[in-house]
Order: structure tokens, then sequence, then C-alpha cells
């Protein structure tokens, strides 16, 4: 056995292994990134949602206007074909 190697332990392995705070720190942001990143997603695909509602809403309104004026149009030439 060489002395580089260590005994088999038992217990954590934060006793045996060296901390490196510049890895920890690189770990812990990209962690905070992922984070913000998924948030991020979560929101625009709520937002996605709400526009794809509005939008249906929005061609609603138009359909519906288009309806009266057509149904206008009907009657005008009803009442003129009365006449």
């Amino acid at each position: 056995m060489s002395g580089q190697e260590r005994p088999q332990a038992t217990g954590s392995r934060f006793l045996y292994d060296s901390f490196d705070a510049a890895t920890a720190r690189i770990e812990a942001n990209e962690r905070l990134a992922q984070l913000q990143f998924d948030q991020l997603d979560d929101r625009l695909k709520r937002i996605e949602a709400m526009i794809e509602r509005l939008e249906r809403r929005l061609w609603l309104a138009v359909y519906g206007v288009v309806g009266v004026i057509l149904a206008q149009g009907v009657a005008g030439l009803i009442d003129a074909a009365a006449k």
C-alpha cells in the first residue's frame, strides 16, 4: 500500500475529501442559474397561454362584429325586397 492511498473509512466523505471553495461556488452559481432559467421558462409558458386566450377572445369579437354587420346587411336586403 502506497502512502498516497487513504484507508477505507466510514462516515461522511466531507471528513476526508478536501473542500474546494471555488468549485462549490461555481456549482452553486450553476444551480442558481438553472433555477432562474426554469422559472423564466415557466413564466414564458404562462404568458404564452394568456396570449393564446386573448387571441381567441379577439377573434371571437371580430367574428361577432362581422356577424352583426352581415345580419344588418341581410335584414336591409329583406326589407328592400319586401317593398
